[in-house]
């Protein structure tokens, strides 16, 4: 277990984020009660991970599913106690079957094939997934996503498959740091969503999540109508090298 001195570190940096994310939504006149927190388990222990969730998380997600899988056994009882897991990073159709025995979302379909693995082995399990389509809004080649043009087809594909539930989208905001132009890459997610949405395309009303806004630029993704943020560097600190 992490020490006493380091548990109370997390909670505090816990609080801070959740005290940053109620600053920008009372400044974009939203309410703050409608962004939750993801925290990113990247490279954390268990021990951490348990830490953050005594601090309050409720929501946290996993980058890499070899990690996923290796933290599952010690944390198996986190989710029957409310706690979400999320997969947040990239997927590959051959780990489909690993991911679905931990996490109860995937945040990072960037594919129909990726999206009708998921959705065979939900239907054959006999049960539904939430997932959220993956749009690269920086057309950054080092980004995965579908890219903006592209990705409410997609959507509107992936909502009408069995064994899975679309839930909204994600993005990673722009490796720059020209405030306006994360900034717009957020809104050109927000029109994604609200573009699917206005469609009435069936299995698309439940698809109102934007997963966007990270450590370094949760404010501006919060102005744009982000209802999940996705933090870990300012919960555990800078991440090994």
């Amino acid at each position: 277990m992490p020490s006493p001195d380091q548990s109370s570190e997390i909670a505090e940096r816990y609080a801070a984020v959740r005290d940053r994310v109620h600053t920008g939504a009372r400044a974009a006149g939203r309410d703050p009660a409608e962004i939750r927190v993801l925290v990113a388990t990247k490279t954390q222990d268990a021990a951490a991970v348990r830490a953050v969730v005594a601090a309050g998380a409720t929501l946290i997600g996993e980058n890499r599913v070899q990690e996923l899988i290796a933290k599952a056994p010690d944390l198996e009882d986190l989710v029957p106690s409310g706690v979400e897991v999320h997969m947040i990073g990239h997927l590959q159709r051959n780990k489909v079957n690993q991911v679905l025995a931990t996490a109860g979302t995937v945040e990072t379909v960037d594919s129909l094939a990726l999206a009708r693995a998921l959705s065979d082995r939900c239907a054959r399990a006999g049960r539904v997934l939430d997932v959220m389509v993956q749009v690269n809004v920086s057309g950054e080649p080092s980004k995965s996503g579908v890219l903006p043009d592209d990705a409410a087809h997609l959507a509107c594909d992936v909502a009408a498959l069995d064994g899975v539930r679309l839930v909204g989208f994600m993005t990673i905001g722009a490796n720059s740091r020209d405030t306006a132009l994360v900034r717009a890459g957020f809104a050109r997610l927000r029109r994604v969503r609200d573009d699917v949405l206005a469609s009435g395309a069936p299995g698309t009303g439940s698809a109102t999540e934007l997963s966007m806004g990270m450590s370094g630029d949760l404010e501006l993704a919060v102005a744009e109508g982000a209802t999940i943020v996705r933090v870990g560097t300012a919960v555990f600190g800078a991440r090994p090298t």
